[in-house]
């Protein structure tokens, strides 16, 4: 059992299928011609009974949105180690949903997968499954059916399974289905062993895999992961490559503010200023200007506060009249946006500079990201949990982006590099792999 360790990249191989799909008959592989299937059938007495009894979802399902899927067979204590597994392609075969008059079906993905599910089980580990199901609501009200029937057919086998039904902080690679899974355990005064717990998944980054996801979401968690073919068939390990964004790609070398030797904050003005902040959303404008200029009593002038760009123009304009010094915390794109502030200024007679916050698209939504889904409950005191941007603020800044220039009327332009400032715990979320289905 290897443990997934964060930044872990192999290179990727060239085969095209899984290798347990081109191996007939391993440890109980199903031949799929006559593979077996199991319907809820309607009679009583039948499986369906069996299933309902021993399985059950909990009402209200998880979040503030209600989005995150909870139920359990029999009834799962809570062990300290974890054995955590992905649905489909791992414990059942995927399936592409289809509107069907039918009872829901399912197949295992191979056929002595109940058998070991018990033997984990026995060996003293809390089975837990973790899945992604943002399916419509008829779709995912058909999947809710099968999963008392897999609890049925496993039926003497406890386990929690929890389900994100939506792109939002449950979604693997985001981490928030463990942390329900640690709120549960710490009210039942256990500790999860992480050192000794593990999650197996299909979507790992192999060359036949469409995502990386399950991988990324073992090393968030900081748990060992395995593929279904190395944890069930016992094949060896096959190379991989996690793509998508992650923290540890950006330069750490970079000076925090271009040029080295600019005065964020001149100690003694002898007339106000206009300060143009300029950036993508999400790069800590507003946090850069808590800890530098608020307290030297700029005011501060911020379109998703004020909601329009002429109250902005207002709010600045009013600071200037009174004598004071004013931050325009806008993502401010291009010329022609920024020179409102600069006309400001000008008809005021006083300067104006500009602060750029450099940064890529990548590391802004990532940010985003963070800010909306994975902030520490501690971190929310001081730094509001905020709703996520859509990722159209994003792509526009990008299009209509167009670089500060001294010809604007800026008297001085200082360029300031993404530094994360934080505690253990808030760089230890902030360092984990966030994009959500690719972006």
């Amino acid at each position: 059992m290897s443990k997934a360790s964060e930044g872990q990249i192999r290179p990727s191989g060239s085969t095209k299928k899984r290798a347990a799909d081109i191996v007939s008959e391993v440890d109980g592989a199903p031949d799929r011609k006559r593979a077996k299937v199991f319907p809820i059938f309607e009679k009583p007495g039948t499986q369906k009974a069996d299933a309902e009894s021993i399985f059950h979802w909990i009402s209200p399902a998880l979040g503030s949105k209600k989005t995150c899927l909870h139920g359990v067979n029999l009834s799962p204590e809570s062990r300290p180690k974890i054995a955590a597994f992905d649905l489909d392609g791992c414990l059942i075969q995927s399936s592409v949903y289809k509107k069907s008059t039918g009872p829901p079906q399912f197949q295992w993905w191979r056929s002595s997968i109940p058998k070991k599910l018990k033997e984990v089980h026995e060996a003293g580990y809390a089975i837990v499954i973790m899945t992604n199901q943002a399916l419509r609501s008829a779709a995912l009200a058909d999947w809710k059916k099968k999963v008392p029937l897999i609890g049925g057919d496993a039926s003497d086998v406890p386990f929690r399974i929890f389900a994100a039904t939506a792109r939002d902080e449950y979604r693997k690679p985001m981490p928030g289905m463990w942390y329900e899974l640690e709120r549960i355990y710490a009210s039942d005064s256990v500790q999860i062993d992480r050192a000794n717990s593990f999650f197996v998944g299909d979507a790992a980054g192999r060359a036949c895999d469409h995502a990386g996801t399950d991988r990324k979401w073992a090393l968030n968690v900081g748990i060992a992961f395995h593929t279904p073919e190395e944890y069930f068939l016992n094949l060896p390990n096959a190379p991989y490559t996690l793509s998508g964004f992650h923290v540890s790609s950006l330069p750490s070398d970079l000076p925090h503010i271009t040029p080295p030797d600019a005065t964020i904050v001149p100690p003694s003005l002898e007339t106000p200023e206009v300060v143009v902040f300029v950036g993508f959303p999400s790069l800590g404008k507003s946090t850069f200007y808590r800890k530098y200029f608020a307290s030297a009593g700029y005011a501060h002038v911020n379109q998703d506060t004020l909601r329009t760009r002429d109250k902005c123009v207002k709010a600045a304009e009013e600071a200037v009249h009174e004598g004071k010094s004013c931050v325009i915390d806008n993502t401010n794109r291009n010329a022609e946006t920024r020179r409102y502030y600069v006309e400001v200024a000008r008809k005021a007679k006083i300067p104006v500079r500009c602060i750029v916050f450099d940064s890529s698209i990548e590391l802004a939504w990532h940010n985003n990201l963070y800010r909306a889904f994975n902030l520490p409950p501690t971190s929310i005191v001081r730094e509001p949990k905020r709703d996520l941007l859509p990722y159209n603020a994003f792509t526009g800044f990008r299009a209509q982006y167009e670089e500060p220039q001294s010809s604007e009327g800026f008297a001085e332009i200082v360029h300031v590099n993404w530094v994360f400032e934080g505690d253990e715990e808030e760089k230890r979320r902030w360092s984990m792999w966030l994009q959500i289905d690719g972006k």
